[in-house]
């Protein structure tokens, strides 16, 4: 589980989006990489791979060197917060950088957690899942101790823990236990996964890289050390050889001269971060006002569906733990305003708990930093033990409005920003083989007024 319209995402959530279209070839030679430019379309396809793993790094610095977490250590989110793009406020977050060595591995220990959704992802330094530690994943060791070492070495483990290898030196971790309508038992399972942590862990601190934010997206800096950024994390993504040497060749290229860095500049402005905003607005499978993906956690070759992803739901988990749909537009197409009513309305044959074996949730978020928006309710999202009154013919209603809709029930109703544009995410956890094969939908966005 930091960081538009132009519109979202989350951009989840979520992304089966465009897939690259670059087809020339890799420079073969120093000589050839100054000499040859680079066409317009490598330009913007390497600026796109190179983005989702800033989008990582600059998390690894606010972590690290901004809010001073420090690695190996336990962050235990207060519930209903979290200092990253699209919380889920329906969970007690904990989080952590893990950093092992060679002769040194860290111990997860995982509390026995029954009768409620719980997970503890390990993503890599490009925002893909690596493993989900859980009941269905370990069902014969759910919980207990997992030895957390970098592939391919052998430190001393206890002889009980579960052996599980990090492509690196580094991993995230986000875990998640449901609060399920007892949110002081959640806590309290929250506070039992620890760390075991030995002395000795050799520890390299977080790249330095050029500051930006979702309004500034990064510019021509972001080859002025491609070789640094490549070696600083092993990408599992089949072509990122590719992407890394036309990487590189375009640095080459840049730093031959001030017109050759000015070329790249202007491609990276004028097309390369319009085409990644514009892929933002809508992504995936699109229906009725809600955009999909069903790569996220493991994206193959979609460069442009893990920048969104990294970009506005940074940490986002694999199909298999949860399906994220994001509300962007209305039914009609148009942006969602809190100057607008808005009614999302379940048959009673589809309602959102039929689509589950785990939970589901809905929140809204302001763009284009995806946060929760304020309001007097205090109310940010709206659950499957949220109390819900189902209507007269047993549908089942969700209001969004800046203030309550006239006809509206109250409990069902999710308050909106007045005069700004939001966000809404739709999560489905433990979703079932109809929701993971794309074959159910939640119910349109439709406009009211």
């Amino acid at each position: 589980m930091k960081k538009s319209f132009l519109i979202l995402v989350a951009l989840f959530l979520f992304v089966s989006c465009k897939k690259e279209t670059s087809t020339s070839t890799t420079p073969t030679s120093t000589t050839e990489s100054n000499s040859a430019v680079p066409s317009d379309q490598d330009i913007v396809d390497t600026y796109t791979y190179l983005y989702g793993r800033y989008l990582v790094i600059q998390q690894e610095n606010h972590d690290i060197n901004v809010e001073k977490v420090g690695y190996n250590k336990i962050k235990y989110n207060p519930l209903g917060t979290a200092q990253f793009v699209n919380p889920n406020l329906d969970v007690a977050y904990l989080e952590a950088w893990i950093a092992v060595d060679a002769t040194h591995a860290v111990i997860l220990n995982v509390p026995k957690i029954e009768g409620r959704y719980y997970t503890a992802e390990l993503l890599n330094g490009w925002g893909e899942v690596i493993v989900n530690i859980n009941n269905r994943n370990f069902p014969k060791t759910p919980y207990g101790k997992f030895a957390l070492v970098l592939k391919g070495t052998n430190p001393t483990i206890p002889a009980d823990a579960v052996k599980i290898e990090l492509p690196s030196e580094k991993a995230k971790m986000l875990a998640r236990v449901e609060l399920k309508g007892t949110p002081d038992i959640a806590q309290k399972l929250q506070r039992q996964f620890t760390f075991t942590v030995p002395d000795g862990i050799k520890i390299a601190p977080p790249l330095t890289i050029p500051e930006f934010t979702p309004k500034a997206p990064i510019g021509g800096e972001i080859f002025n050390n491609v070789a640094e950024v490549i070696a600083s994390y092993p990408d599992v993504m089949p072509k990122a050889k590719e992407y890394q040497d036309k990487a590189l060749a375009i640095e080459a290229y840049s730093k031959t001269d001030d017109k050759a860095k000015a070329h790249v500049d202007e491609i990276i402005k004028t097309k390369a971060i319009p085409a990644f905003l514009a892929g933002a607005k809508g992504f995936g499978t699109q229906k009725g006002g809600w955009s999909v993906s069903y790569v996220a956690g493991n994206f193959g070759d979609d460069i442009l569906a893990r920048d969104i992803i990294n970009y506005g739901g940074l940490w986002a988990n694999r199909k298999e733990e949860a399906v994220y749909f994001i509300g962007l537009i209305d039914s009609k197409g148009q942006p969602l305003t809190g100057d607008k009513v808005y009614e999302i309305k379940f048959p009673k044959e589809a309602l959102p708990d039929t689509a589950v074996d785990g939970f589901w949730s809905t929140t809204v978020y302001s763009v284009p930093d995806y946060r929760v928006v304020d309001n007097k309710l205090k109310r940010y999202n709206l659950n499957n033990v949220s109390g819900l009154k189902k209507n007269a013919d047993g549908s089942l209603s969700i209001w969004l409005g800046s203030s309550l809709p006239k006809g509206a029930i109250a409990s069902n109703w999710l308050p909106t920003p007045a005069g700004k544009g939001f966000s809404i995410n739709f999560r489905t956890y433990i979703p079932k083989k109809i929701v993971q094969d794309g074959k159910w939908f939640p119910a349109p966005i439709e406009p009211k007024n």
